[in-house]
């Protein structure tokens, strides 16, 4: 039995020829390149037989380090072809945390995206043991004066397209044996706590991933059009972009993340995958601009949300029929304020744009569902194959992370910890026997590490991350996420990370959103040298003070910031405060920031 993943591109191309199925901007001429289907499964043929020629062996770990590229994608579903496992590292990984992968998972064969990539990845080729050969999907790239083994991938393409008959019955022969049970990608956690895991996903975890998103997602179709903005390496955009693949949909590659706001509006995507950080720095965007309507606009504006909450939430949400006299205003407003909005963004051909890998605030997840955004909100982790829950396209509620996907399972476990069973579940961490059976019980159910419930309605609902939750000198338990999520709804707030692990009182290190912040400075006429004057005035101060009260008056008084600590540069990935997913490392910003914290408890 050949599996889903390892046959998909070949019926694909059978079905679709010569339609789209991936497009990428070349920035060197500043255009979108588009390739076929037909094209894709002569690539893929070409680098599977490539693979042999190499050496790479069935059941190998071999290994990607680069941006979101075609090449990547390529070079997956070789390794399926040849029953080897794809191992991807985040192109904003360190040399250490490469080099850690690399020794974990015995890669000999690295394919690295770019320069910065290179440079890192040269130095691991000397360093690492079991490496010995990197192959560079950029042509552009300057190789050291030393390399003498690196191959372009072009020419290993060239090499694959004139391969004799016997290499062709070994990548059909391979092909062949491909079972279930093989392992198709070892994702790495990006080690909030700890060092990196790699979770080992089978193909039968993949299938199955596409079978029940088929089942749930039937708005979806071969005429949407997605935006590859995550990183690939994230099990999140890599399963979706399998999903797109199986579904025949279209797949916009956003090569540079920096540029996802240029690339949004001129491919205007009908679906994108991404992280609450996105849509809280586009309502950010949306609330400052209405900050400053004044007169009829503004009216016009405050009565479009009334009507837009009234349509999308109390009817549409509830699958209730909308009565004709709300359909009539909600079409006027829609057309002179929300389809504005919805272009401005770039997301005005909307189907649906999934939302999971933090928490995202249920002020925010409305507003977006009233503009006629539709958010499908989710939850999910790298050992479940992404998605545990999502939004239902009617009857989802805010404050969950909607309901099962068909056919996982889900129990509460002791603290109300969430346990997981489904034949999405990983088959345990890499050459780890011990964390594995840390997170798994004796009756086998997964353990996330996060708490909820299930509501009456069968929806689930997060309350915190286990690893998270501190306990305060007085005996308070406290959920930091809660707070942070909810601080970062305001548009002078960019980062926070809440502090208060056996202190006397709740403290934060804030990152405030310098913009916003300049632009408050210029209207109260502000004087400043630099951020670090800036963060540090009085009336700045009491700006986010002021802020922080009204934003956190819901919570219990020992749940409360007491003090904070304004920072004049952003938390970064570069100095380890940040994941590849940007989640904040906790222990880091403890270590970093520890004369700031004490001053705050002095």
């Amino acid at each position: 039995m050949v599996n889903q993943l390892t046959s998909l591109v070949r019926r694909q191309a059978a079905k679709y020829g010569n339609r789209e199925v991936f497009s990428h901007k070349d920035y060197s001429t500043n255009r979108w390149v588009s390739t076929s289907w037909n094209r894709f499964a002569e690539q893929v043929s070409d680098m599977a037989k490539a693979m042999v020629i190499l050496g790479i062996r069935e059941e190998e770990n071999i290994s990607t380090y680069t941006q979101n590229k075609p090449e990547g994608l390529i070079v997956d579903f070789a390794a399926f072809d040849n029953r080897a496992v794809t191992v991807p590292l985040y192109p904003t990984s360190s040399l250490d945390q490469i080099k850690y992968i690399i020794d974990e998972a015995e890669i000999r064969f690295l394919f690295v995206g770019g320069q910065v990539q290179y440079d890192n990845a040269i130095i691991a080729l000397r360093e690492c043991p079991t490496l010995e050969k990197l192959i560079l999907f950029d042509p552009d790239i300057k190789r050291a004066e030393s390399d003498s083994s690196s191959v372009y991938f072009e020419d290993l393409i060239a090499m694959g397209k004139s391969a004799d008959e016997k290499v062709c019955e070994e990548v059909e022969r391979r092909r062949n044996a491909g079972s279930p049970d093989d392992l198709a990608t070892l994702i790495y956690t990006s080690g909030t706590t700890g060092e990196p895991k790699g979770v080992m996903l089978a193909h039968s975890n993949y299938d199955e991933a596409m079978r029940i998103h088929l089942q749930r997602l039937v708005t979806c179709s071969d005429k949407d059009v997605s935006l590859c903005f995550l990183p690939l390496t994230h099990v999140f955009e890599r399963a979706w972009s399998y999903y797109c693949l199986t579904v025949g949909m279209r797949i916009a590659i956003n090569v540079d993340p920096k540029d996802i706001q240029n690339t949004i509006r001129e491919i205007r995507p009908t679906i994108m995958c991404s992280v609450p950080r996105f849509w809280e720095k586009v309502y950010s965007a949306i609330q400052d601009n209405l900050s400053k309507m004044k007169g009829i606009a503004r009216r016009l504006a405050e009565r479009a949300f009334v009507i837009g909450r009234r349509r999308n939430v109390e009817y549409l949400r509830a699958g209730k029929r909308v009565p004709l006299w709300l359909e009539c205003q909600y079409r006027f407003y829609d057309k002179f304020v929300f389809s504005k909005i919805r272009r401005a963004v770039g997301v005005e051909n909307g189907n649906i744009f999934p939302t999971a890998g933090a928490p995202l605030s249920d002020t925010i997840n409305e507003f977006l569902h009233i503009c006629g955004i539709n958010i499908v909100y989710g939850y999910g982790l790298s050992e479940t194959t992404a998605t545990v829950s999502c939004f239902d396209l009617v009857g989802y509620e805010f404050g969950t992370v909607g309901s099962l996907m068909p056919d996982i399972q889900v129990k509460l476990g002791e603290n109300n910890e969430i346990l997981v069973k489904g034949k999405t579940v990983m088959k345990g961490y890499y050459r780890k026997p011990e964390e594995t059976a840390r997170v798994f019980t004796e009756d086998g159910w997964f353990r996330t590490g996060d708490a909820g419930k299930v509501n009456e309605q069968g929806a689930l609902v997060l309350t915190e991350r286990l690893k998270d939750l501190f306990k305060t000198s007085n005996g308070k338990y406290i959920a930091p996420q809660a707070l942070e999520t909810r601080l970062g709804e305001d548009k002078y707030i960019d980062q926070v990370a809440v502090i208060g692990d056996q202190r006397k009182y709740v403290t934060a290190i804030i990152i405030p959103a310098y913009e916003a912040l300049k632009e408050y400075a210029a209207q109260k006429q502000i004087q400043y040298r630099n951020l670090e004057e800036l963060v540090k005035n009085q009336k700045i101060q009491a700006l986010i003070s002021e802020r922080i009260e009204a934003l956190q008056k819901n919570f219990a008084r020992f749940e409360q910031i007491k003090r904070f600590t304004l920072l004049p540069q952003a938390f970064s990935m570069e100095k380890g405060e940040l994941t590849n997913t940007l989640k904040i490392r906790r222990s880091v910003i403890n270590l970093l920031y520890k004369d700031e914290i004490e001053a705050m408890y002095a």
